[in-house]
């Protein structure tokens, strides 16, 4: 089946295009608006960008595998990122994603059994002077123990209450 986008995202769509010199300029905004409807960027939506853009969908591909913030396949509502650097690894970032997996029951790359959490490694979240830090969709968390971690997934918790069954 074909990838579209919603009406009101095309319009946003038409609009973006105007303020770049040549289509395929837009293409990594495009690439976020159809993730935003969907989520990931399946072949269906490199095609539908590619005619879109007037790109090959080789081109298209080569910036979804580029980018770390595409996912090539489908990820939970929410997605944890932890930084595995060297300055978060000193300060603690491997014993935080040990944290994560024992409290989601996945490890990185999989998704929580209640499908609400995707486990992610970042080579880099760019908080080197803080961490050890993790990413919750875009919000970031930095200088944190698995007691500060604990606090922030049960609050998010609350505000979420599909997220609710994870466990301690």
């Amino acid at each position: 089946m074909a990838f579209s986008l919603t009406p009101e995202l095309e319009k946003l769509v038409d609009d973006l295009l105007t303020r770049y010199p040549t289509k395929r300029a837009g293409c990594i905004p495009l690439l976020h608006l159809c993730q935003r409807q969907v989520g990931w960027i399946s072949s269906e939506v490199i095609d539908f960008v590619a005619k879109r853009l007037d790109m090959s969908t080789s081109e298209v591909k080569g910036v979804v595998t580029f980018y770390t913030m595409f996912h090539q396949r489908q990820v939970a509502p929410n997605v944890i990122w932890v930084c595995r650097t060297l300055a978060c690894e000193i300060r603690g970032g491997r014993l935080l994603q040990k944290h994560l997996e024992k409290r989601l029951g996945c490890k990185v790359g999989e998704t929580s059994k209640d499908g609400q959490f995707t486990l992610l490694s970042a080579e880099c979240l760019a908080a080197c002077g803080q961490g050890p830090a993790i990413q919750i969709n875009d919000q970031y968390y930095e200088n944190l123990t698995v007691e500060k971690l604990d606090k922030i997934l049960d609050e998010y918790a609350v505000e979420n209450p599909k997220a609710a069954t994870v466990t301690k």
